[in-house]
């Protein structure tokens, strides 16, 4: 029996942390709603854009890493999921730094194999690959960010946001913003110091530095407080859940 295709949500795609993926979205989820398979989908939204091949999730071999496939072929296996829609469309979005990050999957699965964990480096590119972000945000917004001092980042220096530009990248962050997801987390690539432009796809891959993943630079965004990202935030008791807004000694990490 042939599954059931997956019910397409609504996404709006004005929403900050789709602004990247919004034109190649729209144009994939119209041809989902029409019965095309995800890799068919995206494959149609690329248009004449350079983009990897999208190919159904069959193509992979058995027992050759996902990874390692994807740098041997230029082809990403797809499944017919939001998850793995949104991976592709962050692939048409910011190709080089996807590709960067799958060469620096490969070299390192070439170098160690598969194990029962994948390392420190694939760790972290996993991480980034998930749920990452950047942060373009002047500085006295990366000093409050830094401390979890939410009070600071988000009510006292509100209208600096003005002036910041968050990037989604991790493609379970942006489905987890699909579903509202208020606990929805980013971990951020330090900015202030890093970006010499704003960030771009070319500037996002140049930042993929193995050494400087290895010391863990991550920093936690909870991105439904960023002011415009979710309707009630204007309101300070918004903040008060600490499940959510963490203080600085039991942060998430």
């Amino acid at each position: 029996m042939t599954p059931a295709a997956p019910a397409w949500p609504e996404i709006d795609w004005r929403q900050p942390a789709f602004a990247p993926c919004g034109d190649h979205g729209r144009r994939a989820l119209a041809c989902l709603r029409d019965g095309a398979a995800v890799h068919q989908a995206l494959r149609q939204a690329a248009g004449a854009s350079p983009a990897p091949r999208f190919v159904p999730q069959a193509a992979l071999p058995a027992g050759e890493p996902y990874e390692s496939f994807i740098h041997r072929t230029g082809a990403v296996p797809t499944r017919d999921n939001l998850h793995d829609l949104f991976n592709g469309l962050v692939w048409l979005a910011l190709p080089r730094a996807k590709r960067r990050l799958n060469e620096l999957q490969a070299a390192e699965i070439a170098r160690r194999g598969v194990g029962p964990t994948r390392g420190p480096l694939r760790d972290a590119l996993t991480l980034f690959d998930e749920n990452g972000a950047v942060l373009d945000a002047p500085p006295e917004l990366w000093r409050a960010l830094l401390a979890r001092d939410w009070r600071g980042l988000f009510i006292d220096l509100r209208h600096r946001w003005a002036d910041a530009r968050v990037l989604v990248f991790g493609h379970a962050l942006l489905e987890q913003v699909q579903r509202g997801q208020l606990s929805a987390t980013a971990h951020v690539l330090p900015g202030h110091r890093a970006w010499s432009v704003a960030p771009d796809d070319a500037a996002i891959a140049a930042a993929l530095d193995p050494c400087h993943l290895l010391s863990k630079p991550f920093t936690p965004l909870p991105v439904f407080g960023v002011p415009g990202w979710h309707r009630d935030n204007c309101r300070p008791g918004f903040y008060a859940n600490k499940a959510i807004f963490r203080p600085s000694a039991v942060a998430l990490r």
